[in-house]
């Protein structure tokens, strides 16, 4: 009796390429997303403090306010100069190693300011070691986990990674700005370098790197991606992706317009807004209350700025964000006073709403233009946010020694808004984004 031989089976039927994907009925990816704004919001204290700390320390050690702002702009800096590196440290340890060892980086530098004696460890303890930490919990942290977990809503989902921010900051600041007033700054300090420590087992626990650790593909895709093998040489690879998005005219584009959005929110507002107000008799804790309820109105803003960006010209929605936060800050010193009145708090809710707006299209941006580079592009690009926000952090604090007042701070920022907008229409999308986008 013969036997028939079965037809040999192609290379694609007889090695699977992949297992195939599970189907959850609630994606992992909301889970990891989950972790992550609770982690953003736990290490959230760090950025609540430098806008509390400039009274404080000018009356117990008597440094200017420019020396004090001089600390504080390393730290932005460092914040800013250091997301590249970590975005592409995550491609090579994990996302889990680098946020747990960043967060015990900056519990570390909080703590060793309660002890300071001299302004240079103020730079060292504040600006450096708490620069370094949080430059690794920055905004990159957020791409890296909606560009590795989601390919359907990344702009809502950054939308809402961006407001944890903010969240933190509606947390931490009113609590901060008490314990300022009634205890002093150091027990301030402490508070934020225990909640760091706090979630860092948090992170180890739960926080996930990549949807094949738990077989599973993206969420809004079919196809199961593979975990990609660490990346050697992370300071290379950022390197070599900056010199590569330097030579595009977009990068510049979009490094020069973020540069200004950090100068007139971290280095300005976030920054300058207390001592301002305090100049004009306000209260230092309603002032920080100010700050909070900006904070509120940010997390609508940005989860908003994240929904329309999976839905319109993302280069509009800036140049629109731009313009009216510039029109704001114009009006900024007519409004401050001794106590908080209705046109203050207009200013509050409108300033709040455009704070961070400008950061889900702008990573968008970013993955149109440089793709699977697009998370350490962005870290190249936030780095110039900081660099801004730096800038202005120490020469606001410089004008107000030599001017008495903010004033020329604020009508500044606001025509560096205006050309913004005007970078922003500028800029072209790339051939493949040029389709209109669908409506849902």
């Amino acid at each position: 009796m013969t036997q028939t031989t079965p037809p040999p089976l192609s290379d694609a039927a007889a090695v699977p390429l992949a297992p195939p994907p599970r189907r959850p009925r609630v994606h992992l990816a909301w889970g990891v997303a989950a972790v992550a704004f609770v982690t953003i919001i736990g290490a959230a204290g760090f950025a609540s403090l430098p806008g509390l700390l400039i009274e404080p320390l000018h009356g117990e050690f008597g440094w200017s306010r420019g020396t004090i702002g001089f600390a504080v702009s390393v730290n932005l800096a460092l914040y800013g100069l250091t997301a590249p590196f970590a975005a592409a440290l995550m491609d090579r340890f994990g996302i889990r190693r680098v946020v747990a060892a960043a967060l015990t980086v900056i519990a570390t530098g909080s703590l060793l300011t309660v002890f300071m004696t001299a302004a240079w460890q103020l730079v060292l303890f504040w600006g450096v070691l708490v620069g370094l930490g949080s430059g690794s919990m920055a905004l990159a942290f957020a791409a890296t986990v909606t560009g590795r977990w989601f390919t359907a809503r990344r702009g809502l989902v950054t939308g809402v990674l961006t407001a944890a921010g903010a969240s933190g900051q509606l947390v931490f600041l009113p609590l901060l700005s008490w314990l300022v007033e009634h205890h002093g700054w150091r027990p301030a300090a402490v508070t934020v370098a225990l909640t760091a420590l706090t979630v860092v087992p948090f992170v180890w626990l739960l926080l996930r790197d990549h949807p094949a650790d738990v077989g599973l593909a993206p969420y809004g895709s079919d196809t199961f991606v593979p975990k990609p093998a660490p990346v050697p040489g992370a300071a290379r690879r950022a390197l070599a992706t900056l010199f590569r998005a330097a030579r595009t005219g977009p990068f510049w584009l979009l490094a020069g317009t973020f540069a200004i959005c950090g100068a007139t929110t971290n280095g300005l507002v976030k920054t300058h807004f207390v001592p301002a107000a305090h100049d004009h008799g306000m209260q230092v804790t309603a002032a920080a209350s100010l700050l909070a309820v900006i904070g509120v109105f940010d997390i609508v803003g940005t989860v908003a700025s994240g929904w329309f960006t999976d839905r319109f010209d993302t280069r509009r929605l800036l140049a629109v964000y731009y313009a009216l936060r510039g029109v704001s800050l114009l009006f900024l010193p007519m409004l401050l006073a001794p106590a908080v009145h209705p046109p203050m708090i207009f200013f509050i809710v409108f300033y709040g709403l455009d704070w961070v707006a400008t950061v889900p299209p702008t990573i968008a941006l970013c993955r149109e233009h440089y793709g699977e580079d697009g998370a350490i592009v962005f870290g190249w690009v936030l780095a110039s946010h900081q660099v801004g926000a730096a800038l202005v952090a120490f020469l606001g604090g410089v004008a107000r020694d030599v001017f008495g007042s903010y004033d020329v701070v604020w009508y500044a920022s606001g025509a560096l808004c205006a050309a913004a907008a005007l970078m922003a229409l500028v800029l072209r999308r790339p051939m493949s984004a040029a389709a209109p986008r669908p409506a849902g």
